[in-house]
């Protein structure tokens, strides 16, 4: 059965919000994606044409599913090249102003075919069909995904060099900070942290947990929010997964939790650490998948230079109470909705949305085989020898994605295929660098 949008419902809801933007002297609404290298990618339209858009959608063009980090493009058996287009679709549940942006607002969009059937490629609607897959089963997840970054000067170096968690930096930047502060708190969402992080001039924010999609679009909000509040400081912002060789990079780190009737099942359970049986053969589906995940959570060549052993970065395959060297951290928390599971080997570079559905897909695969969860790890993996190291380049993440069927099945046949083009592409565009050219050439594009 063919799906389409409700285009109607949608232009009304658009017109009330004009309305309101209006008001709120809002000029033009900005309308974002994110590619399969994991930039964000954009349209605006002014506030007047947002109906319009609603209903109709803004010309996409669909080559970028193929685009690397460099902006050049990758080439498969069925990529049109300049021929085609999509329609880019807001979704304006999420609709906000942008309070370090003034006069402009944004939405995450959704990208669909020009007869308004969805986009197999999109990776906004493979993460919601993730989770449509998972409440299918009777169960729900909350999720959030931590932001970290380097601020840097305007040549380039970064803005401060006070002590990892140092006081230094908050004294150094304290207006940069409360500014940000403000601003994620006006446009609505629920800082639970903001601190100095282990690198030169590297920050990060956490926010409070949502459902899946959700959780991708508010990391997209945060991250073009640190952007606007650092520009008006003066200030630079990178993402990549590394900003400097041999320093601690930018992690990703995906936090989420399965529930079912309002009930956190990694809490008050008989198994390991209060967990509830299905939430351990959740994560027994994660587990078994990290290999293949981190071409979905860890995209970038430059992902590799931050995951190292010994860097708190997850290297490898193995989950642990508090274990900050595991790629899965289990956290209780203090009380019944705290507790959760920290995915620690993905990176900055990943596109949010391949990144929980990959997961979600990967947990949900764990539930319906009843995989157990094997033994937890206590300490330092590394030191321990009896752990598995992850893989630790681009074409070995990329090789265990392939033999993965459960992601294979998931993403599907055309977003799989991208994905698996752009990977390709870029271990190319990079062969015969090194490490240094390789951090040199993304540090500005995340």
């Amino acid at each position: 059965m063919t799906i389409t949008y409700p285009r109607a419902e949608r232009a009304s809801q658009a017109r009330a919000a004009e309305a309101q933007l209006e008001a709120a002297g809002i000029d033009g609404v900005v309308f974002g994606w994110v590619d399969n290298a994991g930039l964000t990618r954009v349209k605006s339209v002014p506030r007047a044409r947002l109906a319009h858009a609603a209903e109709y959608g803004v010309g996409a063009v669909p080559c970028f599913d193929l685009a690397l980090v460099d902006d050049s493009l990758a080439v498969t058996s069925s990529s049109t090249g300049p021929v085609g287009d999509l329609r880019l679709v807001p979704d304006l549940d999420r609709l906000v102003p942008l309070a370090a942006q003034p006069g402009w607002a944004w939405a995450p969009a959704d990208r669909y075919a020009q007869d308004c059937t969805p986009h197999p490629g999109c990776q906004r609607g493979f993460a919601r069909r993730a989770a449509e897959a998972v409440e299918q089963r009777g169960f729900s997840v909350k999720a959030g995904i931590e932001v970290e970054w380097v601020v840097a000067d305007a040549t380039g170096a970064p803005a401060t060099f006070g002590p990892a968690y140092g006081m230094t930096r908050f004294v150094e930047h304290s207006d940069y900070l409360r500014d940000l502060l403000r601003v994620l708190t006006d446009q609505g969402l629920a800082v639970l942290q903001l601190h100095p992080e282990y690198a030169a001039g590297q920050f990060e924010v956490s926010v409070a947990a949502e459902g899946p999609v959700e959780a991708a679009d508010t990391t997209m909000l945060v991250r073009h929010t640190i952007r606007a509040v650092s520009a008006r400081h003066g200030l630079r912002v990178s993402y990549a997964p590394v900003f400097a060789e041999g320093s601690l990079g930018n992690g990703g780190h995906l936090h989420l939790s399965l529930w079912r009737e309002g009930r956190n099942l990694a809490h008050g359970g008989p198994g390991r650490h209060g967990m509830h049986p299905d939430a351990e053969q959740f994560l027994a589906g994660v587990l078994a998948e990290l290999p293949a995940l981190l071409a979905l959570g860890a995209p970038s060549v430059a992902s590799y230079l931050r995951l190292v052993p010994s860097r708190f970065a997850g290297a490898y395959r193995c989950w642990g109470l508090e274990n900050r060297e595991a790629a899965l951290r289990l956290i209780t928390g203090s009380a019944a909705g705290q507790a959760n599971a920290e995915v620690k080997c993905f990176d900055a570079a990943a596109n949010p949305y391949l990144a929980v559905g990959g997961v979600l897909a990967a947990g949900l695969a764990g539930l319906e085989s009843g995989l157990p969860l094997p033994p937890e790890t206590p300490g330092d993996p590394a030191a321990l020898g009896s752990a598995e190291r992850l893989p630790a380049s681009l074409p070995e993440a990329v090789d265990a994605f392939e033999k993965s069927a459960p992601l294979r099945e998931a993403l599907g046949a055309e977003l799989c295929e991208a994905v698996l083009a752009v990977r390709r592409a870029e271990t190319e565009l990079f062969s015969g660098c090194t490490d240094a050219e390789v951090v040199e050439a993304v540090r500005w594009r995340y």
